[in-house]
Parts: structure tokens; sequence; C-alpha cells
């Protein structure tokens, strides 16, 4: 029960707010200017977490580079649908960052991951590097990375798609629930592929 309600405010910015100001400001300033209004809260609240954590990791730079991109989607301007699907292209553009990262020496998986341990615990960056070591682990972060990547672009191909045909309040109240399934599939195929894997077991150790 208490974490439901730590995770009310959350919710409350990325899923109801941006529906709720744009249905209040749709009808007297006009549905562009209402949608780029209805961006600001899960803006504030993704600049709000970056204050608090207080670090620069990969964690840290995708939430970062989401921010700039959407602000640059919304500033171009357009009709309201046009800032939609600019906006629906974010996600699109991680996912083929994280593909991109596969011609790294480390897929950005194995950041992300690293950086989560590292909040939680002092050594946790350090005890990663040497799972990084251990046999199949590296093939295994990346067909994590190309499997997320590939799931986000195809997120962007649906949302794109629903903003097209859809009403625009809509659109608002469905697509952060669309997203987060998409996203909760990603993570359970996640969680049981590593499971599945010998290699992956110093994974899972090293998250506690």
């Amino acid at each position: 029960m208490k974490k439901l309600l730590r995770a009310g405010p959350e919710v409350f910015a990325n899923f109801l707010a941006p529906y709720l100001v744009y249905q209040a400001l749709d009808g007297r300033f006009g549905n562009r200017d209402a949608l780029i209004a209805s961006a600001i809260p899960p803006l504030l609240w993704s600049g709000y977490e970056l204050f608090k954590t207080r670090r620069l990791d990969a964690i840290s730079v995708v939430v970062v580079a989401s921010i700039l991109f959407t602000l640059a989607a919304t500033a171009m301007g357009g009709s309201a649908r046009l800032i939609q699907i600019r906006d629906a292209l974010v996600t699109g553009a991680i996912g083929l960052m994280f593909m991109a990262s596969l011609a790294m020496r480390r897929p950005i998986i194995f950041y992300l991951a690293r950086a989560t341990i590292a909040r939680k615990t002092e050594d946790g960056e350090a005890a990663y590097e040497k799972v990084w070591q251990q046999p199949g682990v590296p093939a295994v972060f990346r067909l994590l990375t190309l499997v997320w990547g590939a799931g986000l672009v195809v997120q962007t191909a649906c949302m794109c798609y629903l903003a097209w045909i859809w009403p625009i309040g809509r659109y608002l109240l469905v697509s952060p629930f669309f997203s987060a399934v998409i996203f909760g599939l990603l993570m359970v195929w996640s969680l049981a592929y590593i499971a599945k894997r010998p290699a992956a077991r110093a994974i899972i150790a090293a998250q506690g």
C-alpha cells in the first residue's frame, strides 16, 4: 500500500495530468497550445527526478535525452497531430540509440544496469564490472539491448499510428497506459530470459 502511495505523484504527473491539462485548456487556447501545455507535467516530473538523484549516470543521460528530444519536437511547431507524432518519435530515437550501442564495446543496457546497482550500493559499480568479465554475460547484454531497442521502435510505430487516427484527448489518456504495457512486456521477457540463462545468474546475483 505504501508503495502505491509513493507511486501516486508519478502516476498522476505522467498518466493523468497531461489529459487533464489538455481538457482544461483546449476550449480556450485551441488543441495545439493545449497539447503543448499537456507536456509540461511529465517534463517537470522527469526534471524533479533527475534533480533528486543528483548524479549524471547512464539512466540520467537517457532521461535528459528524452526531455531534450521532447522539447525539440514541440518547439518545431506544426499541427497538434504532427506534434504528437514527433513526440512519439522520441521513444523510437532512444530505441535506435540502444541498437546503435551494439557497435560499442559494451551496449547501453550494461551501463543502465550498472547505474541502477551503483545507486543502491557503494561498490555496486565495481561489482558489475566483474559481472561483465564472466563467460556468456556480454552476449546476454547484447541480446537484451537488441530486443529493447527493437521493442521501443515497434512501440513508436504503434504510437505514431494511434496519434494519427485517434482524437487528441483519447490519445493523451490511453497512450501512457499503452506504453506502460509494452514496457512491462519487455521487462517480463527480460527477467524470464535472464532466469533461463546460466550465464546471466551473475547479473541476478549482482542486483541482489
